[in-house]
């Protein structure tokens, strides 16, 4: 648990910290022109992609309650975020882990939005279901009028007439 508190908190830091960290290891490592354009871009996007991840993990009702990541989000983003570490050494294999960090990235969008889909599913089966125990322990509902078909009406509300017959008034206009 204490490791993925720790990540729950690292995900926001991390929003900051590794687009900055690719500028610090272009200013150490990089060179070239080229590449001073590419980071222009990369990091802008960098920053928003972390950001909405984040987002989508911090949405979840049990992440919130539990102040913790979950071990798919560890493993899933833990991944994303080495490879933009690697990648910000700019080595030789700069490139695959620039590749690897992108395609962490797309993994850990859906993961994170799957994850949010589901819990939110879960969450509102649990809710119908108390819903439902609550409206079969309600007086009148298995054996009372509303389930056997009689007409008149319902326990608690207000009307004393249980006649069964139902007005219709009809009115027209010249």
């Amino acid at each position: 648990m204490l490791l993925r508190r720790l990540f729950y908190r690292w995900q926001f830091i991390a929003v900051i910290a590794l687009p900055v960290w690719l500028l610090v290891g272009w200013a150490v490592f990089g060179s070239g022109g080229w590449g001073t354009l590419g980071l222009a871009i990369v990091v802008p996007v960098a920053f928003v992609a972390l950001g909405i991840v984040a987002l989508l993990v911090n949405a979840r009702p049990t992440v919130r309650a539990e102040r913790a990541a979950s071990w798919v989000d560890v493993g899933v983003l833990g991944a994303w975020h080495a490879a933009i570490i690697a990648t910000g050494f700019f080595g030789s294999g700069g490139a695959w882990f620039a590749v690897l960090a992108v395609i962490g990235a797309i993994a850990a969008f859906w993961v994170s939005l799957w994850q949010l889909i589901s819990d939110g599913a879960r969450r509102m089966k649990a809710s119908m279901d108390e819903f439902e125990r609550l409206a079969a322990q309600q007086p009148g509902t298995q054996d009372g009028p509303a389930s056997t078909g009689e007409r008149g009406s319902s326990p608690g509300s207000g009307r004393d007439d249980d006649d069964g017959e139902v007005i219709i008034v009809h009115e027209l206009r010249d």
